[in-house]
């Protein structure tokens, strides 16, 4: 009896305590602790939890846990790589991840003993800062994955890696691997991933590889390979996914290529091939991406026919011939622009595309009416059909794409009038109309399409008003009505306006009006070519964004207001209108005496008059007529109240600089702005050492930064206060007060990159100084891309965002944004959150997301002001757009560059040529083929 209840308790105490785990093997147990030690890491503490199983990244056997299958050290920030060789006595580990960490090198004893243990089968360094040549795998006979990927390893690959008998996947892409393109892949040939992309392999592709017919994905993708395409890439049954980007390959693409049944990437893009395959394509096929091409021909039809065809780009050949009448019911993207094709767009081919989305045929010959079948297509968000020969009316059918985001149907022959119901297109973003020969009104619809941020209806024959309710497009950033036939009265016009306002070559007359006051961000005006009459309003003067003001060709008077120095002003045309002229008068040496005592009676009467004033400010701040910028110069509010204060930085000199008090006296202090971004202020701070720092202002009451709780926002400070770059501004110290967040910086003296090129401190930058900061440029934002356990994205990177700390040390800021921002949460324009005009990528119009794509765009865009000079803004007009249309001529390239840094030199004008190849590839319109970050740098680096 008795034994029976110890038996009934055993059970009723297993089943409601699961038996307790086996203990590791002492061993084992013994070498993690050791490991533990040196390593000094919190969450590997033998004193917070005896048993290692439980460790972070560690995975033992279950249930026995007696041994250690993977460890995983990834992002643990280790620099110190001596340790290794303790982890390969534990005989029964089955993988290794070290990725994202900070080693240099890898032990030679690591391979030696490593390699004994059969089982491993997973070796992971990617993402650190390996050096030198790739190691020689002479052991490892088990090993499946070998990942060293986002390293800087360099020199030829020959045998290293003769002996991975059982390798399966190679990952060696984002390195500085030279020579040709390895092909003894392992002695069995069971090779199934290759990845060898971003390196500077040369050379032909060779034919073995084609030999490895297990092979699933190749990537030979931004290499400097050239030569064809290996025809024994046609044995190849098991390939999915090709990726031959970036090269210089040419030739024909091999027969049979794209009839591999299960392939079902290729992209070839940014080559030299001439022609495509005529025979069968895959059905497998999803994503065919031959753009910026030579190809020539016709497009055969079955090339868009496939069951499972999703996106088909050829954009940028020598295509002709026309549009195939059939495509993919499945295609969701075709990108057919910048090719010869003629012909009408036939009718059918947009029938039964129900999941078409993207659809660009612009920049061809294509003639003929707009077919009202295009408006079937429930989810096509973009349509481009610009640069054509097309003729007719806009059908009406097109406002039944309720999700169309971009429409752009510019330089055609279109006629008739804008649909009246073209506000039903209530998701559109782009609207361009312009160079064509519409008529009628503009219809006053238009304002329900809320989303709009470029309106282009220049360039047609528009008559009558411009609509009152044009004023409700909160997000426009653009608006260009010149050249038709408008006239009346100019409505209040969107206060969001930025990038330009053209009126002009219409019929507007009278005063220029009032309305124009409220738009302080827009940075072009146009109003020349009219009839204006009177004087020129002094309000034009203060709009604080203006850059650049055309009044030309009107019927104006009078003496022109003061304008800022950084304000072009045309006024040609207009004979009675002047600027005005400064003639300080001349005292004779009778009368000196005499104008002297005027003029410090004169001087004594206005100081007596100022002394007044102020003892009456002091007195009374109420005093309605005093506007709010005299009482920030006369009055110091007081200092924000600390909630918390916490410094980020070991660096022992700015721990004993930087005094809270003493900056949150600055901060108060109006005088001391020194710089004002999008979404920040920064003041300069004096310390009482005598040190200067940037303190940047976050309205924390702004719900754009809300992030739940300041304990988020402190953890996320934090993480990135532990970042180590010389090109990137890292925050110091965080100061909390009731309603903001401020960040300190060092100070950087030489202000803005932008106040160098274009604005208050504009000096003449040489060529060894742009270079300089390009490299720096690119080196930052390669660190924030890749050296971390996730990408850091910048929502606004511009030249107003880089700080020179000398005119040859660039630092990139408000790199904490994408982590205390939330875009979902953004009541204004589109560009608050996207960016500063003139860098926003143009997918961002229909996919609102800040991509690496996209930031590779941006660091575009500030290459192309280092190299011509210009702003990215410049006359109302992209920086970007303005070159890749001036960069069709090759020739012509020399007259993008700025004359007075590229005339120094032919090595000079070499190298500027050189970077701006890599900063044409870097504003590429589609973000697929743009180069990473990591690439970027290396191409720059490579130009010297």
């Amino acid at each position: 009896m008795k034994s029976s209840i110890y038996g009934i308790s055993f059970f009723f105490l297993f089943c409601i305590f699961p038996l307790v785990s086996g203990q590791l093997a002492s061993n084992q147990s013994n070498t993690m602790i050791t490991v533990s030690h040196q390593l000094a890491n919190s969450s590997w503490n033998v004193e917070k939890e005896q048993n290692p199983c439980l460790w972070e990244g560690v995975t033992c056997n279950a249930p026995h846990n007696d041994s250690i299958l993977s460890l995983s050290l990834s992002g643990f920030g280790l620099s110190n790589s001596s340790f290794l060789p303790l982890l390969c006595q534990i005989n029964s580990l089955q993988s290794l991840d070290f990725s994202s960490n900070l080693f240099n090198s890898i032990p030679v004893e690591f391979f030696n003993t490593c390699g004994e243990i059969d089982g491993l089968k997973s070796l992971n360094f990617s993402k650190n800062k390996l050096v030198g040549s790739l190691p020689t795998f002479q052991k490892f006979a088990g090993l499946e994955s070998l990942d060293l990927s986002f390293n800087a390893l360099n020199g030829s690959i020959d045998s290293q890696l003769n002996g991975l008998s059982a390798l399966k996947s190679l990952n060696l892409s984002c390195n500085n691997f030279t020579g040709s393109v390895p092909s003894r892949l392992g002695k069995s040939r069971v090779l199934e991933q290759l990845e060898l992309s971003m390196n500077r392999f040369t050379g032909e592709i060779a034919s073995e590889i084609g030999e490895h017919g297990n092979l699933i994905k190749i990537d030979l993708s931004e290499n400097h390979l050239n030569g064809f395409i290996p025809e024994s890439f046609v044995n190849l049954t098991k390939l999915e996914t090709l990726i031959l980007s970036s090269n210089q390959l040419h030739g024909e693409i091999p027969a049979g290529l794209l009839g591999i049944t299960t392939l079902q990437r290729f992209s070839a893009n940014q080559n030299n091939f001439v022609g495509l395959p005529s025979n069968n394509i895959s059905m497998s096929l999803k994503i065919l991406d031959l753009s910026y091409n030579k190809i020539a021909g016709r497009i055969l039809p079955q090339l868009l026919l496939g069951s499972n065809l999703q996106t088909v780009d050829l954009s940028y050949n020598m295509l002709t011939g026309p549009v195939p009448v059939n495509i993919s019911s499945s295609l969701v993207r075709l990108r057919l622009g910048s090719n010869n094709l003629s012909g009408p767009i036939p009718s059918t081919s947009f029938v039964s595309s129900p999941n078409l989305t993207y659809l660009e045929l612009d920049n061809n010959s294509l003639t003929g009416t707009i077919p009202p079948q295009i408006g079937s297509n429930p989810k096509l968000a973009l349509l481009n059909l610009a640069q054509n020969k097309l003729n007719g009316t806009l059908p009406d059918e097109l406002l039944n794409l309720t999700q169309l985001e971009v429409l752009k149907l510019q330089l055609n022959k279109l006629s008739g009038e804008i649909p009246n119901q073209i506000g039903r297109l209530i998701m559109l973003s782009v609207l361009n109309i312009s160079w064509n020969s519409l008529n009628g009104i503009i219809p006053p619809s238009i304002s329900y399409c809320g989303k709009l941020i470029n309106l282009n209806l220049q360039n047609n024959g528009l008559t009558g008003l411009i609509p009152d309710a044009i004023g409700n497009l909160n997000f426009l950033l653009e608006l260009r009505l010149g050249e038709n036939k408008l006239h009346g009265r100019i409505p209040d016009m969107p206060q969001k306006l930025q990038i330009s306002l053209n009126l002009s070559f219409n019929n507007f007359d009278g005063p220029i009006p009032k309305t124009l006051s409220e738009l302080n961000d827009l940075e072009v005006l146009d109003l020349s070519n009219n009839s204006f009459s009177g004087e020129v309003p002094d309000f034009l003067g203060t709009l604080s964004s203006l850059s650049q003001l055309v009044l030309s060709n009107n019927q104006l008077y009078g003496v022109l207001p003061q304008f800022k120095r950084n304000v072009s002003v045309y006024i040609d045309g207009n004979p009675q209108l002047h600027r005005p002229q400064y003639h300080p008068p001349e005292l004779s040496k009778k009368g000196k005496s005499v104008g002297v005592t005027i003029v410090i009676t004169f001087a004594a009467a206005v100081l007596a008059v100022v002394v007044v004033a102020i003892v009456f400010l002091l007195i009374s701040r109420r005093l309605s007529k005093v506007n709010e910028e005299q009482l920030q110069s006369l009055e110091v509010l007081s200092p924000p109240r600390v909630i918390q204060g916490n410094m980020l930085t070991a660096n022992g000199v700015h721990r004993s600089n930087i005094d809270f008090t003493k900056a949150m006296e600055a901060v108060a202090s109006p005088a001391n702005i020194v710089l004002k971004t999008r979404f920040s202020t920064y003041y300069k701070a004096m310390m009482p050492s005598g040190a200067s720092y940037y303190v940047k202002k976050l309205n924390w009451s702004d719900k754009i930064f809300q992030l739940g709780s300041p304990d988020k926002f402190e953890q996320e400070i934090e993480a990135l206060g532990k970042l180590s770059n010389s090109n990137i501004m890292i925050p110091l110290a965080y100061v909390l007060t009731v309603d903001s967040a401020y960040l300190f910086y060092e100070f950087s003296p030489k202000g803005t990159l932008y106040d160098i090129l274009h604005g208050s401190l504009k000096s003449s930058l040489d060529w060894a100084s742009r270079y300089s900061i390009a490299v720096g440029v690119a080196q930052g934002l390669a660190f924030l891309h890749g050296c971390t356990s996730s990408p850091i994205l910048l929502i606004d990177l511009s030249s107003r965002s880089i700080v020179l700390k000398s005119l040859k040390e660039p630092q990139v800021g408000d790199i904490e944004l994408c982590k205390v921002i939330d875009p979902s949460k953004s009541n204004g324009s589109l560009s608050t959150v996207a960016g500063s005009v003139g860098y926003i990528p143009p997918e961002y119009a229909y996919t609102m997301r800040v991509t690496m794509a996209g930031n590779v765009y941006s660091f575009g865009v500030v290459l192309l002001e280092l190299l011509t000079g210009k702003a990215a803004v410049s006359e109302g007009t992209e920086l970007a757009k303005w070159v890749l249309s001036n960069s069709v001529r090759p020739n012509k390239l020399d007259h993008i560059l700025d004359f007075s840094i590229s005339r120094t030199s032919l090595v000079v004008r070499n190298q500027m040529l050189a970077v701006l190849k890599v900063a044409l590839a870097c504003v590429s319109v589609t973000p697929e083929s743009r180069p990473k970050m990591k690439s970027v740098l290396r191409m720059i680096l490579n130009v010297r």
